[in-house]
């Protein structure tokens, strides 16, 4: 009973209203991506991806159920647990899983599949928190760091070895939670400019780059150190910077060609030059800008998009699923979407910092975090500022794992949040 009266009166409302829209929209735009005016579809139909997607609805709504009927306890005490069978059944899809696209990331269930490396973020984000709410935990000391890290790292190890990288790069974006927690700032300041020399290294030559790294550092040296700091010991650290920066540059090339996949290669040159490859791997990209392009400010109205008509775009209910946002809905229906994600996000992070147990607060920064790594590289691979590692957008995109892994992570912070304002 007094669970009840805890959902009733602790429920962020608000966060579930957007939740729902979202949903909403995507599951309109998924009807319209498969549409066929010469042989329309029954919406119930589980021939096609709308009628698939409502039954995903369907089961999302028994999971709420069952998360907001849980005791809230359960998330904390079983962190580790649920960490633990994920990892096995990780390592498990690896030898049992289908082979889907060239990913043995899926295990088949009749005439569906499941995708354990969604599900493994809401676990990794349960163990985090766990671990880093510990009132013994300091991100400072470099034995706990490697304790968080190893958390974090090891789930995308083993997704990576399923040939599924998008979902593991997914991982990445834990960083911020470590920061958020404690994490010195060296460490995101590194990590960010590892990502601008990669980028860098993608279209310029790397002995620009390794002469502009020297010029930075007699700057920084002479004109930004004073006279005091200009100690041999900072002489010796700019100079390990420096050389660690020019390794890393040096090794960008035999990474992209020896260590990717020739489908991940091929990605990453149209990311550089989009004419590279039009009618191969280019073409994705090129037909989604075509039907944002097309969409104009208001778009040319709800099941009326002729790329989206026609199938111009593969994969379109799916990791491309904006831009049929885009051409139905113009550059309007796009701008109210991407602000109900902005909102959402903003609503997670004001309810994060409400939370008195640390354990819910970092929780929700994971959620908050995740969310936003996939709005991010979903919108801008299908605008072209990002290679295509097919991550779908969040609640929209068509997909039973995806709506349920997002769908469990969201309700879980919700359920801890209503215990949070419960009040008797």
């Amino acid at each position: 009973m007094a669970n009840e009266i805890n959902i009733k009166r602790g429920i962020d409302w608000v966060t579930v209203l957007l939740y729902l829209s979202l949903v909403l929209i995507g599951y309109f735009n998924i009807y319209a991506a498969v549409y066929n005016p010469e042989n329309p579809i029954a919406i119930f139909s589980l021939e096609h991806s709308a009628g698939r997607q409502l039954m995903f609805l369907g089961l999302a709504t028994i999971l709420v159920t069952f998360i907001l009927f849980t005791d809230y306890k359960v998330y904390d005490s079983f962190a580790y647990i649920f960490y633990g069978f994920m990892i096995l059944l990780l390592i498990a899809t690896i030898f049992l899983g289908s082979d889907i696209k060239g990913s043995k990331s899926w295990i088949k269930l009749g005439s569906f599949s499941l995708q354990p490396a969604e599900f493994a973020k809401l676990v990794t984000a349960l163990a985090l928190s766990k671990y880093l709410s510990s009132q013994t935990v300091n991100l400072k000391r470099f034995s706990d760091l490697w304790k968080a890290a190893a958390l974090i790292l090891i789930p995308p190890v083993i997704i990576i070895l399923q040939k599924e990288t998008g979902s593991a790069l997914t991982f990445s974006i834990f960083l911020v939670v470590l920061y958020r927690e404690g994490l010195p700032g060296i460490y995101p300041a590194l990590s960010l400019a590892f990502v601008i020399l990669l980028v860098l290294s993608l279209f310029y030559s790397k002995w620009y780059i390794l002469i502009g790294l020297v010029v930075l550092a007699v700057i920084f040296y002479y004109f930004i150190l004073s006279k005091r700091d200009r100690k041999r010991q900072n002489v010796i650290r700019i100079a390990g910077i420096v050389l660690l920066f020019s390794t890393f540059t040096m090794g960008v090339d035999f990474f992209v060609n020896k260590v990717l996949q020739p489908h991940q290669q091929k990605r990453i040159k149209i990311l550089v030059d989009p004419d590279a490859d039009p009618l191969g791997a280019g073409w994705n990209v090129t037909q989604s800008k075509i039907a944002i392009g097309s969409g104009g400010f208001v778009g040319k109205g709800f099941l009326k998009g002729i790329q989206t008509k026609f199938d111009f775009v593969p994969e379109q209910s799916t990791d491309f699923i904006f831009c049929t946002i885009g051409e139905e809905w113009g550059f309007v229906g796009s701008l109210i979407l991407i602000g109900l994600y902005l909102a959402f996000l903003a609503r997670i992070l004001y309810l994060a910092e409400l939370q008195r147990d640390k354990f819910a607060r970092v929780y929700g920064y994971c959620v908050a975090s995740i969310i936003f790594f996939h709005l991010l590289v979903n919108i801008g691979m299908t605008i072209g500022l990002m290679p295509v590692i097919g991550i779908p957008l969040p609640l929209v995109s068509y997909g039973g794992s995806s709506l349920w892994s997002f769908t469990i992570l969201i309700f879980v912070f919700l359920k801890l949040d209503a215990h949070r304002s419960y009040k008797v």
